[in-house]
């Protein structure tokens, strides 16, 4: 038997359901800018029907409908789109940070300009070519002196702004492992909250959103796996495991660099970093080590003309398959009887060939490159000897001596072969070691660096701007089903405030029947 209230209390039904589904859409609306944030509906249905009227039993076929109850509010999202997203997102991360660090190494290496290594490197050499024109001048052995001294300053100043990129990027590490953990720590923490509020049968959906969008920052950061679990998301972050439900396993920048060793870290900013300061910034590192010390001790292949006098006690590989020959008076061959082609150890080697005009006896040159420090030479380290830096005259110019013995020999001031052979090693081969195959010039070498460095640098722009493209497509295939659409939701405010106002005026008309029913029905006469 139906109540006499029966429509008040579908009414009730109706009010309830439509003031939640109104209530959901201002959340909505609210939260259209929020990040992460998805958007919300009311799950609605028929609420349980009953027997039409009937004295006992009705026989009236069908069942009398009580109204409409919501069963649920849920958010609208595919966890497809966000594994899609987050690898995207994971990639454009890792390009974005290699894009970012190749600028930076182009920026340092200043190629091609009017004020880049190539340009102080032709200074030098065009210094030595003057030189040789008038190598008593005192003038001209300045300025081999300066621009000696602004090609070393331009190596070591790379150096150092290659170190500083190098320790840019360690710090940057760190910090990003940091921010990992602070995502990490608010995942565990949100799991913990989500698994106690489903446990008492509830939709903790904005809690949720909050935990995928720190998924989704943390992807930005490096690969990441998420598995749902009973007791909320298990995070795995470059093949580790690092949260499980509200439990935290923090990440260290050496776990992270030892994914990366071990092929796991594939992805993110943190990868990019680990890449380029292990891959680019080491790489260019070593090429401008390569090039300062090649400069200085790379063999090369000159040849000394017929008449050349060299310093006694000169030992070079030039007997029978490269064997050492001592050029000294006592074996009466120093003085070259033809031309003599010949190994030397870089511009080091050849200075020492020859002789300066310091002093009033022969004095034969000395390593033209030293080091700062006394190791090995390195694009660090690399400067002018510095008996040359305080006497320009001890840069050896002459391949020849007159008189005869040791006291009566003198250095024959107008020669200017040994500056010649200095001018002509811009294009001599240098042998740059297992860093290539083949010799070649020290310009062709420093090419090659810039070259290298702008096709990587263009291959990275690329790549990120696709892996930009990429992400943000599916950030908008995304929203276009999780995203607040407001023009959407102003037509479901518009929707159900219809239906509110409907059930409201059935509800008042409910009433006045009850009213006429219960005070003017059986009141004839009164």
């Amino acid at each position: 038997m139906v109540s006499t209230f029966h429509g008040i209390e579908t009414a009730k039904r109706s009010l309830n359901t439509q003031t939640a589904a109104l209530n959901t859409t201002g959340h909505n609306i609210s939260n259209a800018n929020t990040a992460g944030y998805s958007r919300q509906v009311v799950s609605m249905k028929a609420s349980e029907s009953m027997e039409a009227y009937g004295l006992n039993r009705s026989v009236v076929r069908g069942q009398m409908g009580t109204g409409v109850e919501f069963t649920a509010i849920e958010r609208v999202r595919q966890t497809f789109l966000d594994d899609q997203y987050r690898n995207e997102n994971s990639s454009l991360g890792g390009w974005s940070i290699r894009y970012d660090t190749l600028n930076k190494l182009e920026t340092i290496m200043n190629e091609p300009s009017d004020t880049g290594m190539r340009k102080v490197m032709d200074n030098f050499w065009n210094a030595w070519s003057d030189l040789s024109q008038d190598p008593q001048d005192v003038t001209n052995r300045k300025i081999v002196k300066e621009t000696t001294l602004a090609l070393t300053d331009a190596l070591n100043q790379t150096s150092k702004q290659l170190d500083a990129l190098e320790t840019d990027l360690t710090s940057n590490i760190t910090l990003k492992t940091t921010e990992m953990n602070s995502l990490l720590q608010s995942v565990a923490d949100l799991n913990g909250n989500i698994t106690k509020l489903e446990s008492l049968g509830d939709n903790p959906n904005d809690l949720r959103d909050q935990r995928d969008y720190a998924i989704d920052k943390l992807s930005k950061l490096a690969n990441v796996q998420v598995t749902q679990l009973d007791n909320g998301y298990q995070v795995t972050v470059a093949g580790q495991m690092v949260v499980t439900g509200s439990e935290l396993t923090p990440v260290t920048a050496d776990g992270l660099q030892a994914a990366f060793t071990g092929g796991t870290l594939t992805g993110g900013e943190v990868y990019g970093m680990v890449l380029s300061r292990d891959r680019y910034v080491a790489d260019y590192k070593n090429q401008m080590n390569q090039l300062a010390n090649t400069l200085a001790n790379g063999n090369i292949e000159v040849t000394l003309p017929k008449g050349t006098v060299l310093p006694e006690g000169t030992v070079l590989n030039t007997g029978p398959n490269n064997t050492a020959v001592t050029y000294s008076n006592a074996n009466n061959n120093r003085t070259l009887t033809s031309d003599l082609k010949v190994t030397v150890q870089g511009i080091n080697g050849l200075h020492q060939l020859g002789y300066t005009i310091s002093g009033t006896t022969p004095t034969k040159g000395d390593a033209f490159f030293t080091s700062k420090d006394g190791a090995a030479i390195t694009a660090g380290n690399i400067t002018l000897n510095p008996d040359i830096q305080s006497d320009p005259n001890k840069i050896a110019t002459s391949l020849r001596v007159d008189g005869t013995g040791t006291t009566d020999e003198k250095v024959i001031l107008g020669n200017n072969a040994l500056a010649m052979a200095m001018a002509n090693l811009k294009n001599v081969k240098f042998d740059f070691g297992a860093a290539l195959s083949s010799p070649t010039s020290v310009d062709d070498y420093f090419s090659s660096i810039a070259g290298q460095l702008g096709v990587q640098t263009q291959e990275a722009e690329r790549q990120s701007q696709n892996a930009q493209l990429l992400t943000e497509q599916v950030d908008l295939s995304r929203q276009s089903v999780s995203g607040v659409s407001l023009d959407e939701e102003m037509s479901n405010l518009i929707k159900f405030q219809h239906a509110y106002s409907a059930s409201s005026r059935f509800m008042t008309t409910f009433d006045q029947l009850l009213d006429k029913l219960i005070n003017s029905t059986g009141r004839v006469g009164l």
